[in-house]
Parts: C-alpha cells; sequence; structure tokens
C-alpha cells in the first residue's frame, strides 16, 4: 500500500511560492502535495533557507553554470527529498503519547483507513502483547506523502546561451523536467497542466525514468490535468504512443479553480464526472491498447494487463459532503484541496499580510480577471500589494514592472525578441502605439486599460515565500499576488493542519457561512457570469456575429448541465432542496441572457 493512498486528499500546486515547500510540511503525515519548479530562482532562494536548516552547507548554483536550471531542481528536490526521510525516521522512533507527531500521523488519516482501526485498536487495547506487536507494525507503516511536482506545459519560453545561440533541450519546462527526471524522488508524480506541449511531451519520451517497473509501479510517474473526457482521450493516446503511461487524470473545474482558469464552452464538472465514471475502462483499454504497441516498438515485453489509472478531481470543494459524494457517486479516487490550505499555514507558504486579505475576503473580493500576460483568464484576489504597486506605477506614469525573470515572455509585436506584456518595455511601446491611432477617448481608454491591467506573476506569486523566510527574491521588488479560487470566501480564519483534515472527513467543520451554494451550483453561477462578461466584451468589440455559434452551443452546454443536476441522485434531502432552488434561479438567469442575446442577433 502506496502512501500517497493512505489520505483521500492531495493539496495541489498553488501559484509558485506557496507550496513550494508544502512536502517539507505535510509529506510527514502521509499526505502528497505539489510543487512548481519552473521558477529556478525561487528554487535557489530555497535552497539558500533549506540547507541551514538541516545543518549543511549552502553551495549556490550560479547562472553561469551550464544547465543551471535543471540542477537547481534537481538538488532542491533531493534536498526536500533528505528533509522529509529525516522527518520519516524520527516520527517512526517517536512515543505514542498526547501530542506527540506520531499520534499526529494517525489521529488525521481517515475513519475509514485500515490503518487507522488498527491505531484505534492499540491505543484501546489493555494487553501488553498485542499493544507492542501493534506498535512496531504501525511503525512499520509510516511513509511520507508523494513529493510531486507541476509543470505548467505553457511556461515553456526558450533560452539562448552566452552567444545567442538557442539551447538544445533548455526551454523553461524541458529543463524543469529533465532536473525532476535526474532527482532521487521516488514513488513521485509529475502533474503536467495547461495543455499538451508537444516539445516537451517529445523530451518525456527519451527519459527512461518513467518506464514500468517489472511489478508494474513507476518510480516517477506522469500525472495530466484536465477540464474535460476529451482531453484525456487525446493527451493519453499521444503519451501512450511514445510509451509513457498515464498514471492520473487529475480532473480540474473549468472555473471553481485557483490561478489560471481554463473554462469550457459551458460544459459543467458534474455531466464531466459522468462521462468519466461511465467511460473509464474505455479510456483504459484504449490507452492500453497503443501503450503495449509502443512498448513492442521499442523491444520491450508487452504486459498482460494495462498499468492501474488513477482518477480525481479538484476545484471549489469545501466540505465533507461534497468530498465524499465526489468519492461514493462518481467513484473517483482522490480530490485536491487548494484554496482553503492557504489558510494553514502548517501546510503552505503564505506572509501575514496576504493570510489576513484572504481571511477577510468576500464574494466580490476575488476577480476572474485579465491580468495575467499569458491572455488565460487568472483569479486574482483584489487588495494585495502587487495591486497597490501596479497602480502607483500608473499614476506616476511609470506603467509596468521591471522583467527579471521573463518566463511570460512570450509577445514579439514590437521586438524580436519576445518580451512580456507586464513589462515596462511592452507596455510604453504599446502605449506608445495607441495613443498614435487617433482613437476616440473612449476607445482610447478601454485599450489602454487591457494594457495597464497586465501584472507581472513571476516575482508576484513567489515573494510569500521570500518575505516569510527573510531571504531576497528580487532586489527591490516585494510585492505579493495571490490567486485563490471563489472558494476561499467560505473560509475566514486559520487553522491547523490537523482541523483541516478533520474539515475535510467530517470529524469538524470550520465553514461558518450558512448559505453557501453547492459547489457545482457555484461552479455554474461563475459559468453565466462569465458568459455575461464575454458577450460584453464581444459586442465591444464587434466580434458578437463571428461567434454565433460558440454562444449558441455555450447556451445549450449549460442547459444540459442544470437538466443533468435536476436529475442527480445521491444528495442528502436538504443540498438536493437548495439546489433545485438555486437551479430555477440560474435557469431563469440564463433564460434572461439568451433572450437578451437573441434581441441582439434579431437587430
Amino acid at each position: 500500500m502506496n502512501a500517497s493512498s493512505y489520505h483521500k486528499f492531495h493539496i495541489p500546486v498553488m501559484g509558485l511560492a506557496y507550496t513550494i515547500d508544502s512536502p517539507i510540511k505535510v509529506a510527514q503525515f502521509g499526505i502528497a502535495s505539489v510543487m512548481s519548479i519552473v521558477e529556478d530562482r525561487l528554487i535557489e532562494m530555497m535552497r539558500a533557507h533549506y540547507y541551514p536548516t538541516i545543518n549543511k552547507a549552502y553551495h549556490p548554483i550560479g547562472t553561469h553554470e551550464d544547465d543551471y536550471r535543471a540542477k537547481r531542481v534537481t538538488d532542491y528536490l533531493n534536498l526536500v527529498n533528505t528533509i522529509v526521510q529525516g522527518q520519516i525516521d524520527k516520527i517512526k522512533h517517536a512515543a505514542f503519547e498526547t501530542g506527540s507527531e506520531i499520534v499526529k500521523y494517525f489521529e488525521m488519516l481517515p475513519e475509514d483507513s485500515a490503518l487507522k482501526q488498527l491505531y484505534r485498536q492499540m491505543m484501546q487495547t489493555d494487553l501488553p502483547t498485542e499493544k507492542s506487536t501493534l506498535e512496531a507494525y504501525l511503525r512499520e507503516q509510516i511513509k511520507p506523502g508523494s513529493i510531486d511536482v507541476n509543470i505548467m506545459t505553457k511556461l515553456d519560453k526558450n533560452n539562448l546561451d552566452k552567444q545567442g545561440e538557442l539551447i538544445a533541450d533548455g526551454s523553461d519546462a524541458v529543463s524543469a523536467l529533465r532536473g525532476y527526471v535526474k532527482s532521487d524522488l521516488k514513488d513521485s508524480s509529475i502533474i503536467f497542466s495547461a495543455g499538451l506541449n508537444p516539445r516537451l511531451y517529445n523530451y518525456l519520451e527519451s527519459c527512461r525514468e518513467f518506464d514500468i517497473n517489472t511489478d508494474g509501479s513507476f518510480n516517477k510517474k506522469v500525472v495530466i490535468k484536465v477540464s474535460d473526457y476529451r482531453s484525456a482521450l487525446i493527451q493519453g493516446k499521444y503519451l501512450a504512443k511514445k510509451g509513457i503511461w498515464v498514471s492520473e487524470f487529475r480532473v480540474e473545474s473549468g472555473l471553481n479553480c485557483g490561478g489560471h482558469a481554463f473554462a469550457t464552452d459551458g460544459f459543467l464538472l458534474g455531466p464531466i464526472l459522468a462521462e468519466f465514471k461511465q467511460n473509464k475502462q474505455e479510456l483504459i483499454e484504449a490507452l492500453f491498447e497503443i501503450y503495449n504497441a509502443a512498448l513492442e516498438r521499442k523491444g520491450n515485453s508487452k504486459l498482460a494487463a494495462p498499468p492501474a489509472v488513477i482518477l480525481s478531481v479538484q476545484g471549489g470543494i469545501g466540505t465533507f459532503e461534497e468530498d465524499n459524494f465526489l468519492h461514493q457517486h462518481y467513484g473517483f479516487d482522490k480530490t485536491g484541496w487548494g484554496t482553503p490550505f492557504l489558510l494553514v499555514p502548517e501546510a503552505t507558504t503564505v506572509d501575514d499580510a496576504t493570510l489576513k486579505l484572504l481571511c477577510a475576503s468576500k464574494d466580490k473580493d476575488v476577480l476572474l480577471s485579465k491580468y495575467s500576460p499569458l491572455g488565460v483568464r487568472f483569479h486574482y484576489l483584489k487588495g494585495t500589494s502587487s495591486e497597490k504597486e501596479k497602480s502607483y506605477r500608473i499614476s506616476k506614469g511609470t506603467p509596468g514592472s521591471p522583467c527579471t525573470e521573463k518566463h511570460l515572455s512570450f509577445n514579439t509585436e514590437f521586438t524580436k525578441e519576445p518580451i512580456c506584456t507586464a513589462s515596462i518595455k511592452y507596455q510604453q511601446l504599446k502605449i506608445a502605439q495607441l495613443k498614435s491611432l487617433g482613437l476616440p477617448e473612449k476607445e482610447l481608454q478601454q485599450k489602454l486599460n487591457e494594457v495597464l491591467e497586465k501584472e507581472c506573476l513571476c516575482v508576484g506569486l513567489s515573494n510569500s515565500a521570500a518575505i516569510n523566510y527573510n531571504q531576497t527574491f528580487v532586489n527591490k521588488l516585494d510585492a505579493v499576488t495571490i490567486c485563490p479560487g471563489p472558494n476561499i470566501v467560505n473560509f475566514s480564519k486559520l487553522v491547523s493542519l490537523q482541523t483541516m483534515t478533520d474539515h475535510i472527513y467530517g470529524r469538524t467543520n470550520i465553514i461558518e457561512k450558512i448559505n453557501r451554494p453547492n459547489l457545482f451550483v457555484a461552479e455554474l453561477y461563475l459559468y453565466i457570469d462569465y458568459l455575461k462578461e464575454e458577450l460584453k466584451d464581444d459586442i465591444q468589440h464587434e466580434q458578437f456575429e463571428k461567434r454565433s455559434k460558440y454562444y449558441i452551443a455555450f447556451f445549450q452546454n449549460l442547459r444540459n448541465g442544470i437538466s443533468y443536476y435536476r436529475s442527480l441522485n445521491g444528495l442528502l434531502d436538504h443540498t438536493k432542496q437548495q439546489m433545485l432552488k438555486d437551479l430555477d434561479n440560474a435557469s431563469l438567469e440564463l433564460d434572461s441572457l439568451v433572450y437578451q442575446y437573441e434581441l441582439r442577433v434579431a437587430s
């Protein structure tokens, strides 16, 4: 039994800094968590912080070294693994007494866990021999949660050597992948998010570390984050042809999530999960046939049966009832709890000022913004130091950010070398261009706002760790950006790791908000609001008629989703009754939106 299966949830990647050292905090209790590994300067900073904590000398890996990005990643992951293994060894030798780490390890397990039952039996028995035998067995079973990493596939900027030549296999994402591959992590996963990246996946094929072991296990596993079944099938087949098995498909809500949001065309989470449930075996068989053929083509032995495939889901989960329903009704193996863990200092790394903002956040404080230089919608908490800094620069007539990291440098509108749309250079050039066009004042201001709203994420999403650990990330740049999911408004206080785990497993309840909507309803309303904004923007940009097919399909998909939820069985009575009321209201709002759309078409 793998430790990653002891718990029914994992902590997904959040930002750059917020889960950068989560494994050091939670893996010792058997909880899996995910770190982002693309921002190598942040990783180097974390190396500088953590080596002294284990009484070892920190030796910098400078930018002058060959393949320094990959080397930084490899060394940090090895460092994290060393720290966690030391923690596990300490826990194994701890006494079973109130307040000890070993007691905390077992108390946090879900109630239906076999290990939890044996632990209860051990604590309750008065027979010395039985107690001693059970204690010894329980100590042997203690293993860390999976130390996992994430690569957002779109963050794959090319890099040049000192002569200005393209570095072979030296792009950001490929370098990060190589760093992970060379690490000594085992029973670990790399999660790919944001879609298919052929260059990255092609490099993956050359990495033997992802080959299957003779016992059917993998030392390093591949996990794909997807928004729907079609994406899982496409990416799964692409990798299977290369002899890469996808061990887990991590389904994430298109809009009810933190960070970058990849909206579907109105396909809602419930129907998406139902499609996975219905087609899971078909998916596995389709991938296995391709995977086996690839193994044979490479001269390896064919397998008699497909390796295991896990289905997990994340995005907006807030209660034990919701979590349990996703497990029981849809048969999903694991759930991801991200945003609520931002308020658990024992699990994530958030500076004090930002923690206060998170605790005080209300419904209108989290925006589905257009602030990301990637051009992808981005959840954003208002009132951060980063927002204030951006506004100050605009007011002083010097908009834009110093672009020190360049991970989001993809724009070549004005320059041969790609630059970031949040950078000072781009914004100066774009503003000058717009002002030279002689646009009407209203249109000019609108276009200027679209330029000025872009924000530096590389630094803003990294600075919490720098602040908390008294390190310097980038000199004189200390503003913080944070990107929680809309679900943050339902959590209003800092809690311990034990308390959050108890909340997830239904042993306590930390949500004080009485009228919190079900996660499916919350996502539905997010899509309706998103659709309203899309329609408004298209009318302003005269794109309305060009996208008529898109809107008609979007309306129908939402209607199909509402119909599906009306017939959904297995919910508790009070939840079902409230959900039906919410669906009636959502349906009326959607009908009104369709009517406005049809009036516009008719005119």
